[in-house]
């Protein structure tokens, strides 16, 4: 009797241990569907929290004819960080028996933390994605509790090819999963970093080229073309700023031509007749009414009378001198020195000269002894 109690409790355990295995395989099938993508629900819990939600939300509505302020929906956070995972099932019969480890318990925010600290030391953010090898820039990320971060629709995709929850590097089971937003972070930094940068140097490049415009370089060819081009843009802006009307213009140089010659017909009418003995006569009083001693280009005496007045017959007490000549003007100066004066400032090809005094045109005479 006592060796078929024991036989028969052999097989009672033997059928406990079976259908422990069993169950604890379906549980683990089941287990297999769920993914980062998916809200920690099976299709069965989705519609018993889509019926319970609905219970909650029907209220009685009493119209009491008040104008209600419309509420629009709440906006959370773009960067608040979350847990993906459902809340751990209950413990499978294997797994109450021994024959299987228990699922760990769910992470608190501290040791969250600290994995997210690790894998900071890492770098995972910094780096693309281990299985796209692609950056994270603003796509969802998700962090799992072996400090390994993934695209969330990365580790969506390997889960359905492996058709196991297991880690794509370390091979953990049963992993816990978590969105973060270190990547779009450091992706956002990065993009202002270089939109500044950019900023910056269209700017300085802005100041050198002003600059470049208003300080002449220090190379001789450079310096040459630099102001070739200043020159060429003044003389551009004089261009612009003078009327380009071709009909004025020649009015205005006809106009100026014709003042021209009315001068000079002027002044031939003026120099061009000959003074008669007459006229140098009347000049000659004039310029002794004047009582000039000096001939004013040279500063030296002219020659004068044994009465003290201004000799103009080219004698000096009976001894000759240097020659007196008398101009138009009636200004009495030294041959010589009006000479000297005339090709110092013309030269003898021209026709006309000024009278150093008056800066009247002149005939002169040169007054003989």
């Amino acid at each position: 009797m006592s060796k078929n109690k024991g036989r028969s409790l052999k097989q009672d355990n033997l059928a406990v241990t079976a259908v422990a295995l069993q169950d604890h395989i379906l549980h683990d099938l089941q287990l297999r569907n769920l993914s980062a993508a998916d809200h920690s629900k099976t299709k069965v819990q989705k519609r018993e929290s889509r019926s319970k939600s609905l219970k909650r939300n029907t209220k009685a509505i009493i119209d009491t004819g008040l104008k209600k302020t419309i509420q629009g929906p709440k906006v959370e956070d773009p960067e608040k960080e979350y847990v993906l995972d459902p809340k751990p099932p209950p413990l499978t019969l294997a797994q109450k028996l021994g024959l299987f480890e228990p699922p760990p318990p769910p992470l608190s925010s501290g040791e969250w933390e600290k994995v997210k600290q690790r894998s900071i030391l890492q770098g995972d953010s910094v780096q693309p994605c281990p299985v796209c090898k692609e950056d994270f820039e603003l796509r969802p990320q998700v962090l799992l509790s072996c400090s390994h971060v993934f695209h969330r629709a990365c580790l969506q995709a390997f889960e359905k090819f492996a058709n196991k929850k297991t880690c794509p590097l370390c091979r953990k089971n049963q992993y816990q999963t978590r969105v973060i937003h270190d990547g779009a972070r450091l992706f956002k930094i990065k993009c202002a970093t270089r939109i500044q940068a950019c900023w910056r140097g269209h700017v300085v490049r802005k100041w050198y080229q002003d600059l470049r415009r208003k300080v002449p370089p220090t190379d001789a060819k450079m310096r040459r073309k630099f102001f070739e081009e200043k020159f060429t843009e003044i003389s551009h802006r004089i261009l612009c700023s003078y009327s380009t009307d071709i009909e004025d213009l020649f009015q205005e140089i006809d106009h100026c031509l014709a003042i021209n010659r009315s001068v000079l017909q002027q002044l031939e009418d003026w120099c061009g007749h000959e003074l008669t003995e007459e006229d140098w006569e009347k000049i000659q009083t004039q310029a002794l009414h004047r009582e000039t001693y000096e001939c004013p280009i040279c500063l030296t005496p002219l020659p004068a009378s044994s009465d003290g007045h201004q000799d103009l017959s080219g004698t000096h007490c009976g001894q000759p001198s240097r020659e007196t000549v008398l101009l138009s003007c009636s200004h009495v100066f030294h041959h010589t020195c009006l000479l000297a004066l005339e090709e110092f400032s013309l030269g003898d090809s021209s026709p006309f000269h000024a009278c150093p005094l008056c800066r009247s045109c002149y005939q002169k005479k040169i007054l003989e002894c």
